[in-house]
């Protein structure tokens, strides 16, 4: 193998691990076991909803604004001064479920917990996620869910 082989085997090495965990797999895998340690089943990527994820992340690289997108799915938005992988984002959403008081169906007092409820929502089943690098150096990422959750008053599972 000449020089010039090595390094492009290197280059590509390198480039496929700064897209590891952005895959659907990674971010299926990332909510799906979120969700079966509360026995919801699981969601499965669908590309109609991943090309609304993805369209709406490309609306945000001029800023990277964490702002929704207000459209008909359930929507997780996470952003990141520097790169964040799509699993890191999802773990972010789940980290919240501290936050969450199943028995109240409801967060705790001046805390966030709407991203994990969404995440492992019983009736959400399809998924799309996508991620942009802003021109502002961060990144930014959603997922969207069909049918969507988070309904006031229902329980997520």
């Amino acid at each position: 193998m000449s020089v010039c082989q090595i390094s492009l085997a290197l280059f590509c090495l390198v480039m496929g691990l700064a897209h590891a965990q952005d895959s659907p797999q990674d971010y299926l895998d990332a909510h799906n076991a979120a969700r079966s340690q509360v026995g919801v089943g699981p969601v499965t990527w669908d590309d109609q909803v991943a090309a609304y994820a993805q369209n709406y992340t490309n609306q945000r690289i001029s800023d990277c604004s964490l702002v929704h997108s207000d459209g008909s799915y359930g929507e997780n938005i996470a952003m990141s001064s520097g790169d964040l992988s799509g699993t890191d984002a999802v773990q972010m959403w789940v980290n919240e479920m501290v936050n969450y008081d199943y028995n109240s169906n409801s967060c705790a007092p001046d805390e966030v917990c709407g991203h994990y409820t969404q995440v492992v929502w019983r009736n959400s089943v399809r998924i799309g996620c996508a991620k942009v690098r802003c021109n502002t150096g961060g990144t930014f990422i959603g997922c969207n869910y069909d049918p969507p959750g988070n309904f006031i008053g229902e329980l997520p599972y």
